[in-house]
């Protein structure tokens, strides 16, 4: 049977990246991203809230684009796997965190409070993207050849 590790999350930034390098030159970036979950308690009617902490770790080229640009308190699209890691703490004792290995980020939100300057073509996943064409005003649409040019555009499929 096939099985999946996927995550999907959004969220804010905790704190600013920390970026090192390993021995070989790959560079690693750690980051903490805050998810919210809000509802309303059935019994009360009182809102609720939430709020869950995820360890991201970046590698190599995506690390070093996360470690410039994600600041604190920024959302960010995070898109990758769960991987659970095993370590002895300093007394000896076995120690697990489960983290998200990140395969695609994204940044959203605007680019006020970025450093390293606007302009340039490369928004780096901002979240942006251009407006649809129009078709061009005041020119009847081509006629179809098929003769199906009159139906509506309510195709159920």
């Amino acid at each position: 049977m096939a099985s999946v590790n996927k995550v999907i999350i959004i969220g804010n930034l905790g704190r600013d990246p920390e970026v090192r390098y390993t021995p070989s030159g790959s560079a690693v970036c750690n980051v903490s991203v805050a998810t919210t979950r809000n509802w309303k308690n059935r019994e009360s009617g009182e809102k609720q809230e939430e709020t869950e902490w995820h360890r991201v770790v970046f590698y190599d080229r995506l690390a070093e684009i996360a470690g410039e640009y994600l600041k604190k308190g920024r959302p960010v699209y995070v898109e990758g796997r769960l991987k659970t890691r095993k370590w002895q703490d300093k007394e000896g004792k076995d120690t697990y965190t489960t983290e998200i290995i990140a395969e695609q980020m994204q940044l959203l939100g605007s680019r006020e409070g970025m450093g390293g300057g606007g302009g340039g073509g490369d928004d780096h996943g901002e979240g942006r993207s251009a407006p649809a064409p129009r078709a061009p005003a005041g020119k009847p649409a081509a006629k179809s050849a098929t003769g199906f040019d009159d139906m509506d555009d309510d195709i159920p499929f």
